[in-house]
Formats: structure tokens, sequence, C-alpha cells
């Protein structure tokens, strides 16, 4: 089990070494949003296999730690899911992987990136079923 320490070393580790920092040109999925009152803005994107599997996943983004931290440790996490299996992510989870006790007070920072995926994900999901032959 991870200490408190552990998890507030790796959070630093992410934001101060963010993974997958970069924009993704022609991306199948990029989406935006923020945190108002905390000045968090996260743009997220994905790039999609042709068995609809994620094969490239990135952010750029400015705000606190934590939501920087959890959108670097996002694109890591997606890699070769679906997108069903993206908007089925908990949020439960990302408080877990960032330590309950770190960001309890502070949810809506660490999950805005899967937040945004999530709702992507779900988005495209629905307009290929509404554009798909039947």
């Amino acid at each position: 089990m991870l200490s408190r320490q552990d998890y507030i070393d790796n959070i630093l580790d992410h934001h101060d070494n963010p993974r997958n920092k970069r924009v993704i040109e022609e991306a199948d999925i990029e989406v935006s949003g923020g945190n108002p009152g905390c000045g968090d803005v996260v743009v997220m994107y994905a790039k999609l296999d042709e068995d609809g599997h994620i094969a490239d996943a990135a952010f750029q983004g400015e705000g606190c730690t934590i939501s920087q931290a959890a959108a670097s440790m996002l694109t890591e996490e997606l890699g070769g899911r679906t997108l069903t299996e993206v908007a089925g992510m908990s949020f439960e989870d990302v408080v877990e992987e960032m330590g309950r006790e770190v960001v309890s007070t502070r949810t809506k920072c660490a999950t805005l990136a899967l937040s945004l995926m999530k709702n992507a994900s779900g988005r495209l999901l629905r307009d290929r079923e509404i554009n798909s032959p039947v």
C-alpha cells in the first residue's frame, strides 16, 4: 500500500514531467473543459485505430497540480481502450489512483480529464450508432 507521500510524489512527478502533453493533429476526440472556480483548463485528445481502440492519447492545459497530473495520468491509462471502456471508467478509480486522502477535497480537479473523456466517448459512440447503416 502506498503512503500519502507516495501519492503526493506521483502527482508532483506527473505535474512536473507530464506525459503526453501535446496536441494530436486530426484527433478523433478533441474535447475541452474546465473548473471555473479553480482556473483549471484541460483539452483531451485521442486518436482511434481501425478497430476503435485508442491508439494515442494526449492533453493540453493549465491549472492546479492535481488537474494537470490527473490528465497526464489518464493519457497513460487510455491506450488500447475502446470508447465503451472509456465511457465506463470510474471516477472512484481516479480518486484511488491519486490517493483518496490527498485529493478528497479536490475531486473535481482530479476527475476533470476523465469527465471530459467519458462525455466525449459517449457522444462519439451515440453519433456512430445514429450514423451507422442498419
